[in-house]
């Protein structure tokens, strides 16, 4: 296949935002029971991006081609692989090397390759966090659709509170929450056409509605079969890996949506209707406090960085104990990343004398 016959061919990209612990795993997993569609595990770029100052000018071919290398790296240091893919940084590489350079044009080439291997029309992408670089992913790809999905901050920091990949903060998770809908929002107010906003807890109360929906918007048939979880291979093999998405090979419960009042303190509740607070009335979430705590300081939010470092490194501790794959696959990629950063470091450093010894 010629590279204009690819792009003629290529399945409409889409990317699923705002941020992690909505349900996105729900949401992606019914999707991608339609052949039509090809979501896998995401490469989740946004860890990746403090490193990018580190390779210094991609015009250059030399440091756009070890880009390549290290992002095709991640993929293969990812703790759930895309079954049946390899790909080839060369190859990768020549196919991109006339194009606009990005971190994110490589992500997208690997999607995109997977995605017509499996014969799909429509490929997503479940980053959310990559809605912070949606104005660049947008013009790479003019045709670029998004889906919002909503949650309600109070469920969804109660859930990130105990995500390893997230702070162990209730005030560090609001913010978090409330910075990535506010740009979640924004992008849908400005692109109204190209952004589909769901309520996570509308589909807990009537899944098909929703999946119809996003199906409509994505211009895919709804089947049947994708309110069936339990016969997706994919949802039963990822609740095995990580106590995180135990509950993904099952149907999702509806009385599950009230369950931060059990795991958040009165305090914590109206610490994040405040800084949440105009995205919640927006969205149609109803306030149980007068939502009005004291703005975070400097000081204390110093205090909370500190408590959440803490936490987590005991968070990383008791997952060697009680799940040591889940564990070893993390590291895998956490070790990865640093080894990515400590050689672009290094080379750095050398002199030009050390290259031509080299």
């Amino acid at each position: 296949m010629t590279q204009y016959q690819r792009r003629a061919l290529r399945p409409r990209p889409l990317l699923m935002v705002p941020l992690r612990r909505c349900g996105s795993h729900a949401l992606r997993l019914r999707l991608n029971m339609n052949p039509d569609f090809y979501s896998p595990y995401p490469l989740h770029i946004v860890d990746f991006m403090p490193l990018l100052p580190l390779y210094g000018d991609l015009a250059d071919d030399r440091s756009y081609f070890q880009l390549v290398v290290d992002v095709v790296g991640l993929h293969t240091a990812s703790m759930v692989k895309w079954p049946g893919v390899v790909f080839d940084p060369a190859d990768i590489f020549a196919s991109l090397q006339n194009q606009p350079r990005s971190v994110h044009r490589i992500v997208w080439e690997m999607l995109l390759r997977a995605g017509e291997q499996h014969r799909a029309r429509i490929v997503m992408d479940k980053s959310l966090d990559s809605v912070h670089y949606a104005a660049e992913l947008m013009q790479l790809f003019p045709d670029l659709l998004f889906l919002n999905v909503v949650r309600d901050p109070r469920a969804q920091v109660a859930s990130m509170n105990r995500a390893i990949i997230h702070d162990f903060d209730t005030t560090l998770n609001a913010i978090t929450w409330a910075d990535a809908h506010r740009t979640g929002r924004a992008l849908a107010e400005r692109y109204p056409e190209r952004v589909l906003t769901v309520r996570y807890e509308d589909f807990l109360s009537d899944q098909e509605r929703t999946l119809r929906q996003i199906c409509a918007f994505i211009g895919m048939e709804f089947l049947p079969q994708m309110l069936d979880v339990a016969d997706s291979e994919e949802a039963r093999s990822l609740a095995k890996m990580s106590d995180l998405w135990s509950s993904n090979c099952f149907a999702p419960i509806s009385a599950h949506k009230d369950k931060f009042k059990t795991q958040l303190s009165a305090e914590e509740i109206e610490t994040i209707e405040t800084l949440a607070l105009d995205h919640m009335q927006f969205y149609g979430y109803e306030c149980m406090t007068g939502a009005r705590a004291q703005q975070p300081s400097i000081a204390s939010l110093a205090d909370c960085r500190r408590r959440s470092a803490e936490s987590r490194a005991q968070a990383w501790r008791q997952l060697a104990q009680s799940n040591p794959s889940d564990y070893a696959a993390r590291q895998t990629r956490v070790n990865y990343l640093a080894s990515v950063r400590e050689s672009l470091q290094a080379e750095r450093h050398q002199t030009p004398s050390d290259i031509a010894m080299g």
